[in-house]
């Protein structure tokens, strides 16, 4: 019989769901200290916890037959997630188990930002009848604007159409047949901005996303809009916030996360027009209960079938299939991320086909670790070889396979092609002595790169002094060049070049780049 020991308190429908389970036993002990855990630990299959329970190095070395950690809820901060993975043991939470719950707290900020709620409430504790100045705006036919389009984002939209609003949604990652099936018209960034009324924001915190609302982004809103952000702090530059608030440039705001919480010395604690509650996200009954129940029915599903529910690292291999695929499965990894840095609209369909000694290997492994390239970074959750393909059919991607045993030039071949809706990627992978991966070919340019660091792509005229004119712009800006491979196109008419760079570069030196006159499109992908 199986063993579940629960270390954090869960939702009683989540205990009794597990009591439930003749062939399930289940140990109910919280509270327990580093010391206690790892005294006990070690008679469990599976551990279900909340943020309470830290699993330290100590603690995992110490639960010889543990085999799931469940976390009911998102974050995983209290867990040493790579010795997990090292040590093979499954890490789960429930990402979308509070999914209502956080679109409804946004839409609950909408109405309140839309009434005046809160200053209605202070004027009639104080005694005051404010009627006149508390003149409010109705929802309805008002333009409701979603940056990020998940889970949370695609719940706003359902209940803005209750509303009577009329929805727009930006969110690159996602295939356009997603926004068409739900009745959602997509547009770009600036366009979502322009025509906000109320924009509200539903994307992860990443690179990318860091300050995605600036000063720039709000000077395009129209002055009687109003933004809400239930999502994560560091969405929105908070500085720019308070200037675009207090100046009346944006009519109103309404924050549940902030860049340091609490944000007791935020100067937005002071305007009058901004509505704040404190990262009440999941904070419902409903909520709490339905992440328990969750992570339970997940942990006994890994226990009775092996299957992986919302798993965020990886089982452990087996030496023969490491050894095997290992290699082959990280050039596609590689692969499917300079595919999704190479292109600027969402993927609907990727194609993944092995020639020679790839193909004598499970072609599946290889794909998953393409979509893991491709898909890492660009989606809230923590992205592996376990959850990719659910989360590419979940964003609209789907995938297409195919071997071969002869080979293609080079002894072993991994093609990887992204279907857009009016482009196509295609890129080859060839391992150099079995174990160097090579980027091989973009499109129709045959180009052998080493693929790692930073790599800046350029497509540009075939002519005299282009490339001078690169590394002059590189130089300036002190950026060292380590490597560069030119390729030209069978017409002359067109070259590509692959520059591997000691740093990152800025997007003012991006810029500069593209602005040269030959240069005709160009490409930063940090590996």
């Amino acid at each position: 019989m199986k063993k579940i020991l629960v270390a954090d308190k869960l939702a009683a429908a989540g205990i009794q769901y597990l009591q439930d389970q003749t062939d399930i036993a289940i140990h109910i002990e919280t509270g327990l200290d580093e010391d206690g855990l790892c005294r006990i630990i070690g008679d469990y299959d599976a551990l279900l916890i909340r943020s309470d329970t830290q699993v330290t190095p100590a603690v995992l070395h110490s639960a010889i037959n543990l085999k799931l950690i469940g976390r009911a809820g998102i974050g995983v901060d209290n867990v040493d997630i790579p010795l997990a993975t090292e040590l093979g043991i499954i890490v789960m939470n429930t990402p979308d188990a509070n999914a209502t719950t956080t679109a409804e707290l946004a839409i609950a900020h909408l109405l309140s930002l839309s009434r005046h709620l809160p200053a209605a409430d202070r004027s009639v504790r104080a005694g005051q009848w404010e009627r006149a100045k508390l003149v409010g705006t109705e929802v309805a036919h008002k333009t409701l604007a979603i940056l990020g389009f998940g889970t949370i984002g695609r719940i706003v939209a359902q209940r803005g159409f209750g509303l009577r609003m009329h929805v727009i949604a930006y969110d690159p990652f996602v295939a356009p047949e997603i926004f068409t099936e739900l009745g959602v018209e997509p547009v770009s960034l600036d366009e979502l901005l322009r025509r906000a009324d109320y924009l509200t924001l539903h994307c992860p915190l990443i690179a990318k996303t860091q300050h995605i609302i600036g000063s720039q982004q709000l000077a395009l809103m129209k002055k009687e809009a109003m933004v809400i952000n239930c999502a994560r702090g560091g969405l929105i530059d908070e500085a720019a916030l308070y200037e675009a608030l207090s100046t009346g440039r944006l009519a109103g705001a309404a924050l549940d996360v902030y860049e340091v919480e609490p944000p007791t010395d935020s100067p937005l604690l002071g305007l009058s027009n901004i509505v704040f509650t404190p990262h009440l996200g999941a904070s419902t009954a409903e909520a709490q209960e339905a992440v328990s129940v969750e992570i339970a029915r997940q942990a006994v599903t890994f226990l009775r079938t092996g299957e992986a529910v919302n798993a965020l690292n990886l089982p452990r291999l087996s030496a023969e299939e490491l050894k095997k695929s290992h290699e082959f499965m990280n050039l596609a990894t590689i692969l499917g991320k300079v595919l999704v840095g190479l292109t600027d609209q969402p993927l609907h369909k990727i194609e993944v086909a092995t020639f020679g000694r790839a193909a004598e290997v499970a072609v599946r492994p290889i794909s998953i670790a393409a979509l893991v390239g491709v898909l890492s970074g660009q989606v809230s959750s923590a992205v592996n070889r376990v959850n990719a393909e659910n989360l590419a059919k979940r964003q609209g991607i789907g995938l297409v396979e195919s071997m071969t045993l002869e080979s293609r030039d080079y002894i072993s071949l991994i093609k990887i092609t992204g279907f857009c809706r009016d482009q196509t990627l295609s890129l080859s992978g060839a391992l150099l002595g079995g174990r160097q991966p090579r980027l091989v070919c973009i499109n129709h340019f045959d180009i052998e790169v080493v693929p790692e660091g930073t790599l800046i792509i350029t497509r540009h005229d075939d002519r005299p002094g282009v490339i001078s004119a690169i590394s002059a712009v590189l130089g300036n800006a002190n950026i060292n060049i380590s490597r560069m491979q030119v390729s030209t196109a069978d017409d002359r008419l067109e070259a590509m070049a692959v520059i591997s760079i000691s740093t990152p570069i800025n997007p003012a030196i991006l810029q500069q780049l593209a602005e040269l006159p030959p240069v005709l499109s160009v490409t930063q992908i940090c590996l």
